[in-house]
């Protein structure tokens, strides 16, 4: 099985909406494991007007799942991060140091309102570039002002962000025309990354090698490598995607 990274998960446990506990958080890690994910960068929420982990906490927590983790034996490596949803207080907490880049590199992976306009989203890419990050764009399918208008990825890509969409919605879990959506940005290549988004042990699962599978048959064994381990391997050494 070829090793796979996710880039995007909610297994930190009792921080947000995704795992509540230690124990869901190990399952969610034994299913990683058994879908040869061998490498995860914990992303919690970091919302306005909500308590989000700190930094530091950030760490130590995923520390202490780390330690658990291996006392399960489970060999699966854990990094730190947040999926920020961008508002007017982003810029200055990422500046203050009051969130956290994946794996302590210069890329951010960024959330935005499903209904959040095209040049919103633009405009903040912008903003996260001229504080010397670099932006990926996370689960491109939720935003229907991209969705309907999909050459509009490819002027994201062009002003050097990145995009990441979730296994599940290429798999359909979301319907036909969210699933058509990211097939069609597949065939173009340009999506950077696919991600579980997991939430839990059962209905979002991090359930990659399905999805694996199916892109390296319909898009090439080495197009289904870069979404699934090369590229998130350049952000976790914090070195250019090519």
């Amino acid at each position: 099985m070829q090793p796979t990274i996710d880039i995007h998960c909610h297994v930190m446990p009792g921080v947000d909406d995704g795992s509540p506990d230690m124990a869901c958080s190990i399952s969610m890690l034994k299913i990683a494991e058994k879908n040869g994910i061998t490498h995860m960068i914990l992303t919690p929420h970091h919302k306005p007007m909500h308590h989000n982990v700190s930094p530091e906490h950030n760490v130590v927590y995923r520390k202490k799942l780390q330690e658990a983790a291996k006392e399960e034996g489970l060999k699966i490596k854990l990094f730190s991060g947040n999926e920020i949803y961008y508002s007017d207080e982003t810029m200055d907490q990422l500046i203050d140091g009051q969130i956290c880049p994946l794996a302590g590199s210069e890329y951010v992976l960024v959330e935005f309102h499903p209904t959040a306009t095209f040049k919103s989203i633009q405009n903040a890419a912008y903003r996260v570039q001229g504080a010397g990050y670099i932006p990926i764009i996370a689960h491109v399918e939720r935003y229907s002002d991209i969705v309907s208008h999909p050459a509009r990825v490819q002027d994201l890509v062009d002003m050097g962000c990145y995009i990441q969409v979730n296994a599940s919605s290429i798999m359909g879990d979301y319907g036909f025309g969210i699933g058509h959506f990211c097939k069609k940005l597949l065939k173009s290549e340009l999506v950077h990354f696919v991600a579980s988004d997991a939430h839990d042990a059962k209905k979002r699962a991090p359930k990659l090698l399905d999805c694996r599978n199916y892109v390296e048959r319909k898009f090439g064994e080495d197009y289904a490598t870069r979404l699934f381990f090369l590229n998130a391997a350049n952000v976790i050494r914090n070195e250019q995607i090519k």
